[in-house]
């Protein structure tokens, strides 16, 4: 999922899509209501490609969060953020069993979940494509490697031909 260009601004309600860099300022769109507008250096901005959840083990990406919640919810919208803080946590616990319970405030899962209800109602959660490991590239390579060496042999007995008419 490509979240690079998605922003949160601390302070502000909603997502906010990158549009260009200005002197002083970004220049960001609202992604509900395309509203542009300026954001200076002393606001705090991240990418929600930066962003990511505690666990006991490593740090799960926000991307890769979006993706578990995706698969459960079978592409659909997830449940409400303003449910309680229990049915939020025990839901949360569905989707990232591992998900660090002192460092991880109910907050920040209201916020993931209303993150991506807003992604997902605006057709914004695409899955990227996954990345071709060394040697499917090698395998593609080869077989590119055969198919030009197979068509210079036929184009040099096609050659030989007419050098022999």
């Amino acid at each position: 999922m490509n979240l690079k260009d998605i922003l949160a601004i601390s302070g502000e309600p909603g997502l906010f899509r990158f549009i260009a860099q200005g002197k002083n300022a970004i220049i960001v769109e609202h992604l509900e209501t395309k509203k542009r507008s300026s954001v200076y250096g002393s606001a705090k901005v991240s990418s929600l490609e930066d962003i990511a959840i505690f666990t006991y083990n490593e740090d799960k990406p926000l991307g890769k969060v979006f993706d578990l919640i995706y698969e459960k919810e079978n592409g659909g919208p997830s449940i409400d953020s303003k449910l309680s803080s229990d049915e939020l946590k025990s839901y949360f616990e569905t989707i990232l069993s591992e998900y660090n319970k002192e460092k991880v405030y109910t907050s920040d899962i209201k916020k993931v979940i209303l993150w991506y209800n807003t992604l997902q109602r605006l057709n914004l959660l695409i899955k990227d494509e996954p990345e071709t490991t060394e040697a499917e590239t090698e395998d593609v390579a080869g077989a590119k490697t055969e198919a030009v060496a197979a068509k210079e042999k036929q184009k040099l007995k096609s050659s030989a031909k007419a050098k022999d008419k």
